[in-house]
């Protein structure tokens, strides 16, 4: 009977809390493309939103627990791209695209990963640690984020950088929605092909959605 360690250890199991942590993480992004949305509506709706956000004292171990879940999904990746190499030393010459299973984003996965994390990392430094403006809504003195995005997207070379890190990210999520449902079980020729569409749809959400942000706000700035 094989132990607890070796169960926990498994890769069939690091791919489970792999795809559990990832469809999490698919979560996440949709609420947090909702509040990005509200920019749409005005700086005042905006900032009071993310002043509502700041201020919350749930705000923190809701921070801890997300970033525990970007932290496994990143450790999880990293470990089984080492394991899989390690279980094939020898590169094929040539990949055949055509391999079961094979597409661009699954092949893709471990770059499309890296250029999110390195995204997120300067996402965070441009807008939560960025240039602090204070503005008063309803006579309440609050963080004007709305005019640190509206600054930061003036830049066209912003702009590049964000819609292709979000093209990236919808490449990512276009296999990694659906390659969740795979390893938590849903595997079946009934379900396959509804879940690749949804899985699709869910990628051109994300990528539409966030790459319409930094366009309006540019266009905010000009005016």
């Amino acid at each position: 009977m094989r132990s607890f360690k070796q169960i926990m250890t498994s890769s069939i199991v690091k791919k489970q809390v792999m795809g559990v942590t990832g469809l999490l993480l698919c979560g996440f992004l949709i609420t947090h493309l909702a509040g990005n949305c509200l920019i749409y509506l005005g700086p005042d709706v905006f900032n009071t939103y993310a002043h509502t956000l700041v201020t919350n004292p749930l705000l923190y171990p809701a921070e801890a627990v997300l970033a525990l879940l970007f932290l496994s999904h990143i450790a999880l990746a990293a470990r089984l791209t080492i394991e899989n190499n390690k279980a094939r030393p020898v590169k094929y010459y040539m990949k055949s695209p055509t391999g079961r299973g094979a597409t661009f984003a699954s092949s893709t996965m471990p770059y499309t990963g890296i250029i999110t994390l390195v995204f997120l990392i300067l996402h965070l430094l441009n807008f939560k640690f960025g240039t602090i403006y204070t503005t008063q809504v309803g006579g309440v003195e609050m963080r004007d984020i709305y005019k640190t995005v509206i600054e930061h997207f003036k830049s066209p070379l912003n702009i590049l950088w964000y819609i292709f890190a979000m093209l990236s990210l919808g490449i990512h999520v276009s296999h990694g929605f659906w390659s969740a449902f795979q390893s938590l079980g849903f595997n079946h020729p009934k379900y396959n092909c509804t879940l690749k569409c949804v899985s699709k749809l869910y990628a051109l959400l994300i990528t539409v959605g966030y790459s319409a942000l930094p366009i309006y706000c540019y266009f905010q700035g000009v005016k």
